[in-house]
């Protein structure tokens, strides 16, 4: 196997029947008592295989995970292959599915990536629970990436995971014939300009009210389409050379050529800056997140709390009170670090899109100019007691309310030093 990541690989394209699992198993079963896969061969199978997209039955399905994951496991080790397909898992008591790309093999479970961008044009956001970013996983084959459907189109997801080492990609859909044109040009732009396999799964035939694609694909590493599907069931498989993978990235290797190239200073704006830029973003459809807070010698609370932040929108606008206003609200020994020194700290984290000084006691200003999409505040506040609440919920807006989940706080670590040095 020395010249091989997998002796083979497969897209098992399969014709879904949205709630019948029963059913979407035995076509599984058939196609691969058909095709007779040799061992150690990866099959891809496309999202959601086992139950589709089934809104209004969306817990029940992802109730089944255990039975599903249960099958594929069997499978894997009486047949000695290596499955991949998504299927909804809940994985917080309480909380909605995420759709998971799980990777089961003779052993047992692998590992599984969570899609991270749901397509809200078809409402799967208020289904299912986004994903964060999942790293390859190492099987006995090869270094695995994975994509969900949608994901697809967000290049740098497929980056990152190239960037660490996956040598193969493994995408699962349901991607719809009117944009057929789309999954080739896609699935062949990850794998050029990532320079490793790309094994997409597509499913075929009516889902509901739309005709999906099919034409599950093989892409190879310099963008040659090894393998592709039509519009029906059928197995579509090929065989993947280390070395030709090895001969494309000789010359060149883009995933390997990660320079810095970013001044995080940048980032710090002024009001006026950031509402123009908030103009563009918002052409895109962007959710724009906001919160404020003096930062003062930040820690990992607030690195937590700002990562949860971000998460709530598509770009996050910390407002940072300036040396003045602190001074009027904690006394004249604060701040510690100056407000020049907050904004650029601040800056230089990846969860933090924008930073904009303020010398108000309150943000009540940048909120009612900005109104943000998103209102963040810690889970200590009460949301009647939010300073711009009002103003953003009546224009359409939300209030997120943050536990912290690190027991931190600048006065403390302040005390901490004041004692050491007593001491």
């Amino acid at each position: 196997m020395a010249a091989q990541l997998f002796p083979a690989a497969a897209c098992v394209q399969l014709a879904i029947r949205p709630g019948q699992l029963e059913e979407n198993l035995r076509s599984l079963e058939r196609q691969l008592e058909a095709a007779a896969p040799a061992p150690h061969t990866l099959l891809v199978l496309p999202e959601l295989w086992a139950t589709g997209f089934d809104y209004p039955q969306t817990l029940a399905a992802a109730r089944q995970a255990p039975r599903i994951l249960a099958a594929l496991e069997r499978i894997a080790r009486e047949r000695q292959l290596y499955l991949a397909g998504s299927l909804g898992e809940v994985m917080e008591p309480g909380g909605r599915p995420h759709n998971n790309l799980v990777v089961v093999g003779p052993e047992g479970l692998v590992g599984r990536f969570a899609k991270q961008h749901l397509f809200a044009a078809w409402q799967e956001d208020r289904h299912y629970q986004p994903g964060l970013q999942a790293t390859p996983l190492e099987t006995p084959l090869g270094r695995l990436g994975g994509l969900v459907c949608h994901d697809l189109r967000f290049p740098e997801q497929a980056r990152e995971q190239a960037a660490a080492g996956a040598e193969i990609l493994i995408v699962s859909a349901q991607w719809p014939g009117f944009r057929l044109d789309h999954w080739r040009i896609l699935v062949q732009a990850r794998a050029v300009e990532n320079q490793l396999y790309v094994i997409a799964a597509n499913g075929c035939g009516p889902s509901g009210e739309l005709e999906l694609a099919g034409h599950s694909m093989i892409v190879a590493p310099d963008g040659t389409i090894l393998d592709e599907g039509g519009s029906g069931p059928q197995l579509v498989a090929a065989a993947l050379s280390r070395e030709r993978q090895q001969r494309v990235r000789r010359r060149f290797c883009p995933p390997g050529e990660r320079p810095w190239q970013r001044q995080d200073q940048a980032k710090v704006r002024s009001l006026a800056q950031v509402e123009q830029d908030l103009k563009a973003l918002r052409r895109q459809g962007s959710r724009v997140a906001f919160t404020n807070g003096c930062f003062d010698i930040l820690h990992a609370g607030h690195v937590h709390y700002l990562e949860q932040a971000r998460a709530c929108g598509d770009c996050l606008v910390v407002g940072l009170n300036s040396d003045r206003s602190i001074r009027e609200i904690k006394g004249p020994s604060r701040p510690v670090n100056r407000e020049e020194d907050r904004a650029r700290v601040l800056a230089a984290l990846g969860c933090v899109d924008y930073v904009v000084l303020f010398a108000e006691p309150t943000p009540l200003q940048l909120i009612t100019t900005l109104l943000p999409d998103i209102l963040v505040k810690g889970a200590d506040w009460a949301e009647d007691q939010i300073v711009g609440g009002p103003e953003v919920k009546a224009a359409g807006g939300r209030i997120e309310r943050i536990a912290f989940s690190y027991d931190r706080s600048t006065t403390g670590v302040i005390e901490k030093i004041q004692q050491q040095l007593c001491s």
